[in-house]
């Protein structure tokens, strides 16, 4: 069996992607080829895991000037006709897009084609290029049940998520824990607004530490916060990056964070509570989308970018949480209703089914 997984740019699309691929390697013995853009992230992940990876020149449609559109679209037919040239050196027998710059024309070449193709959108609300194919795609591996009315053959199959991450027991007793990060870059937002309430948040709930992560980037600025903030430097610690990321979920009680689609599906594999604040200026706003669905099954809170500019917002959203151990129970619960695990497994059993009509035909080759 060979599959082409195309698209990438950040670690939500090309982690998620590597998980499925190394099933696929593992369960069905398959050769994987990996198509991306200079842009991405998969031009260090993928040749890192061992997998080839072939680049495209496609650029962003949504979310830009008119010029860049413009430029974008004028480019696009060959972006397609490079997925073809590849769909056929590679003999695809099935193509699997996972969002991003290139996932789009990978999509449209292998419906010309007539090769299966599958999407993967972990989003509440999909991507523009999943929306543009999810009624032509034979199948659409998703997080959200609300995304499946944009796809056919839809099933919501969850994020591949670390294993480690499902077996986190439930944190120990109080004092209460607080963990904030931003993602892998940290969030600018998140080391301007809690040093500037950290002194009245210990005040407020006796015992509570706060662990911080900011960025690489970012990391001697916001120490030197919360050392000006006078808060005891006992109960807060200010790191640049976890590379252990279950074990601190399995430390806190709360999870302050962004809304990307791989946080909250760690945040539910885990089963912890969180306060959520979506990136703004996220594509299509689906952080926000990601968060709301969150706030309906009872797992999180969610405040806005814009309401943490108002005096006291953040700093009573904190205290209402970690001053009710029932209420941080109760949403923790909510959040493992949500879990998913065999998320990798399930996609790649679902991409060697569509692949097993293609196997029996004779293998397209380059003319």
């Amino acid at each position: 069996m060979r599959v082409l997984i195309a698209g990438g740019g950040t670690g939500g699309h090309i982690i998620p992607a590597l998980a499925v691929a190394r099933e696929l390697v593992a369960r069905h013995g398959a050769q994987v080829l990996f198509v991306g853009t200079q842009r991405g992230l998969e031009l260090r992940l993928v040749p890192e895991a061992g997998f080839n990876l072939r680049l495209i020149d496609v650029g962003p449609l949504n979310h830009v000037s008119v010029v860049t559109r413009l430029r974008t679209l004028l480019g696009l037919p060959r972006g397609i006709l490079a997925c073809r040239r590849l769909i056929r050196e590679f003999s695809a027998d099935v193509v699997f897009g996972v969002g991003g710059y290139a996932s789009g024309p990978a999509m449209a070449a292998a419906l010309e084609l007539g090769v299966p193709a599958m999407v993967f959108e972990p989003n509440a609300y999909p991507g523009l290029a999943n929306r543009l194919v999810g009624k032509r795609v034979e199948a659409a591996a998703l997080n959200f049940s609300s995304a499946a009315a944009w796809f056919h053959g839809a099933e919501v199959t969850g994020i591949p998520v670390r294993p480690g991450f499902f077996t986190i027991p439930p944190p120990a007793g109080p004092p209460p824990h607080l963990l904030v990060f931003g993602g892998s870059q940290g969030a600018r937002l998140f080391n301007v607004h809690l040093p500037q309430i950290v002194r009245d948040l210990f005040d407020a709930v006796p015992g509570l530490t706060v662990l911080h992560q900011s960025g690489m980037r970012h990391a001697a600025s916001t120490q030197e916060a919360y050392t000006a903030s006078g808060a005891d430097p006992a109960r807060w610690q200010v790191e640049p990056f976890f590379t252990d990321m279950p074990e601190r979920f399995a430390w806190a009680h709360l999870i302050m964070a962004r809304a990307g689609a791989s946080t909250v599906a760690e945040l539910a594999a885990a089963g912890r509570p969180s306060l959520l604040v979506p990136f703004a200026a996220a594509a299509d706003n689906h952080q926000k989308r990601n968060a709301e669905a969150m706030v309906r099954a009872g797992a999180a809170l969610m405040l806005e970018e814009s309401e943490l500019a108002i005096s006291g917002q953040l700093l009573a959203a904190l205290t209402r949480l970690l001053a009710s151990p029932q209420q941080l129970a109760a949403m923790a619960a909510a959040a493992r209703t949500m879990a998913r695990p065999g998320a990798a497994e399930r996609i790649a059993d679902r991409l060697a089914s569509l692949s097993l009509p293609r196997r029996s035909e004779t293998p397209i080759r380059v003319s």
